[in-house]
């Protein structure tokens, strides 16, 4: 049977995002005195909200970021994914089949709205994608918390009127599955490129290395 809902992370599932998003806080970041490239940026922040960020940055300086920090960042990160997101490979052709099919899915992220709505202009996917979509702007406003807490997925299973157990997760980060895991949801994780030992010991059922492997959990 397949699941009766899919909830996708968007950041290194769906849209080729995380090298940008480190770019952009890596540049910051060494600007502000602390020298970090972009690959480091991505070890230490992946899969993270920006608010979620910030205690670690002004541990990292010893004093506070500037005032307006989280909304000057957050409008770069806004204008890289506009300039330069990308699909991941196979990601248009898994939305498409599982829409076809007819089973009910959403999107989880921890990326802001507006960052999500550049991403899937960016790439094409805005009609796919309208109406289905669950932010980091969006939790935080119902009063929840981003990942890695569970508010996020379960706002989406609500959504669908569907219930946790019945859910299955696809995520590329080690606090997503943990978030997806404490909802009640089963989860997958999605290592095209890094190793599926951090992603397993936080909970997920099974590791994919491509996004086609995913098509055996729909039926």
């Amino acid at each position: 049977m397949p699941p009766d809902l899919i909830i996708f992370d968007c950041d290194g599932v769906l849209i080729d995002s995380e090298v940008i998003a480190s770019e952009v806080v890596s540049q910051d970041l060494t600007a502000l005195g602390w020298p970090l490239s972009a690959e480091d940026a991505m070890g230490l922040f992946v899969g993270m909200n920006i608010t979620n960020m910030v205690p670690i940055i002004e541990a990292r300086l010893g004093r506070p970021l500037p005032p307006g920090w989280v909304p000057d960042i957050a409008e770069k990160m806004v204008e890289g994914m506009r300039q330069g997101a990308r699909l991941i490979e196979g990601a248009a052709e898994l939305l498409h089949e599982v829409t076809n099919r007819g089973i009910p899915w959403r999107v989880a992220s921890n990326s802001s709205t507006k960052e999500l709505e550049a991403k899937f202009t960016r790439t094409g996917l805005t009609g796919l994608t309208e109406g289905r979509c669950f932010s980091a702007t969006y939790i935080l406003a119902q009063g929840g918390r981003p990942k890695p807490a569970p508010d996020l997925y379960l706002a989406a299973a609500r959504d669908a009127g569907i219930p946790p157990r019945r859910c299955v997760v696809l995520e590329d980060s080690p606090l997503g599955v943990r978030g997806a895991v404490a909802a009640g949801m089963v989860c997958y994780g999605f290592a095209p490129h890094g190793p599926a030992a951090p992603l397993l010991a936080e909970g997920a059922k099974e590791v994919f290395t491509t996004l086609s492997q995913f098509s055996g959990v729909l039926s």
